[in-house]
């Protein structure tokens, strides 16, 4: 069964098994506006929780994604690097940005589930 994550600075992740599927919160992209451009990393680097994952621009400015866990690059989703604009029609689903071969599948535990995320998100109004 597969468990989504997020992060304060509105990454998420889904844990699938030993992978986990990152990309942006619906906040995220709302916050951004109309994505233009999306830089994603290369096929087999070493991510660590924290580091730069992938680079997004929009109408608006440009922002950094995070990893919100350490792993190797196992997929990049060409699809949206091709057309941002999926992002922003579909955060949580279609537009995804990596697949990663996790390090530790329980580092994961630490970050909010969906309820804490909407409270979060809530106080930043």
């Amino acid at each position: 069964m597969a468990i989504t994550r997020f992060t304060k600075e509105h990454e998420w992740v889904r844990i699938e098994g030993d992978e986990g599927v990152v990309g942006i919160t619906s906040y995220a992209q709302e916050q951004l506006g109309d994505l233009v451009y999306i830089e994603l990393p290369e096929i087999g680097a070493e991510i660590a929780a924290g580091d730069q994952l992938a680079v997004v621009e929009s109408v608006k400015a440009a922002s950094e994604v995070y990893s919100p866990v350490s792993g190797t690059v196992a997929a990049t989703n060409q699809a949206v690097a091709d057309n941002p604009a999926q992002v922003n029609a579909d955060p949580l689903g279609e537009g995804w940005f990596v697949r990663l071969k996790l390090r530790d599948p329980d580092e994961a535990e630490g970050l909010m589930d969906e309820d804490a995320y909407a409270v979060y998100c809530e106080g930043l109004a």
